[in-house]
């Protein structure tokens, strides 16, 4: 099956020699669960430019679900080869200050190595290299990105096959209760017809009954014992379903509108019902259904 869940975690590693230095980087890819594709990335400076295209790969294999995209980059030779942009330090801390005496309710106090994470505060050896080797660090770090989304991917269909496998076996029970539930309706056919017999006797001896009135209980009866549509639709669903399973791809979306018409043939279900043994299996499918749609939540 070519199915995948939503989460997800990747850690990997690259490297590469040059004559400015060997630069090693690292990044770490967590995805979980949303209605729709988000990117959160969060890069070291003079990285900043690979935002969009860190966005685009990820776009070009995942359809939904929020990634955090974290790369670290440093440069093992020359790890010391650090300068501090003070006038823009001497800035911030001055108006971080401000704001954090203005207001000491909405802001906590601001610290040094908060205010030196900022971008543009610390330029290190990866900011001044040559464009050359600035080009061929960038082209690896590329790469590596290539190699954690293919991990990534791999990790999110492993974990996808095995909520399909579980969300299989719900199937199998939700389409089991049907049949017991189908199976209950007809057994108790020849109740509903000595009811509504017994109605229309105890109508038929009111010499005030309408004709119309009559035929409204009738109706009412007929009504309430007919849940052949209901039984039908489940049994479509739950092949629908099963069908999506077998195509595999992204199903997580089409599962979860399918969850809603089981849902609402079992409420239609539990309202017909005239039977208490009906009710309490119609109630057994609801809870299926919740534990089935709960399962797809996580499905791509």
């Amino acid at each position: 099956m070519n199915i995948s869940s939503m989460t997800g975690f990747v850690r990997q590693d690259g490297s590469i020699r040059t004559s400015n230095g060997d630069f090693s980087f690292t990044f770490e890819i967590k995805s979980v669960n949303a209605k729709g594709l988000e990117i959160k990335t969060k890069l070291p400076p003079n990285f900043d430019n690979l935002e969009y295209e860190i966005k685009n790969k990820i776009s070009q294999k995942f359809s939904r679900g929020t990634f955090n995209v974290l790369l670290n980059v440093k440069n093992q030779i020359n790890q010391t080869d650090i300068s501090i942009n003070t006038a823009l330090l001497d800035v911030l801390k001055n108006e971080s200050m401000r704001l954090y005496f203005e207001n000491p309710d909405a802001f906590t106090k601001p610290s040094p190595a908060e205010l030196l994470r900022i971008s543009g505060v610390v330029c290190s050896n990866e900011e001044s290299v040559d464009e050359q080797t600035s080009t061929l660090v960038r082209q690896t770090v590329m790469q590596t990105l290539d190699t954690a989304l293919d991990k990534l991917q791999a990790d999110r269909r492993a974990e996808g096959e095995k909520i399909a496998c579980a969300l299989l076996s719900v199937l199998d029970e939700i389409d089991f209760k049907r049949q017991c539930a189908e199976q209950k309706a007809a057994d108790i056919q020849n109740i509903i017809r000595t009811k509504i017999s017994e109605q229309i006797a105890s109508l038929l001896a009111d010499t005030q009954i309408t004709p119309e009135r009559l035929e409204q209980e009738i109706l009412f009866y007929v009504m309430r014992a007919d849940t052949k549509e209901e039984f039908d639709r489940l049994k479509a669903h739950v092949l629908t379903a099963r069908e999506l399973f077998a195509n595999g791809g992204v199903i997580g979306r089409r599962l979860d509108f399918l969850c809603q018409e089981l849902n609402r043939e079992a409420n239609t279900l539990c309202s017909k019902s005239m039977d208490l043994e009906l009710t309490k299996i119609g109630i057994d499918l609801k809870a299926l259904i919740e534990q089935f749609r709960e399962q797809i939540q996580n499905m791509e």
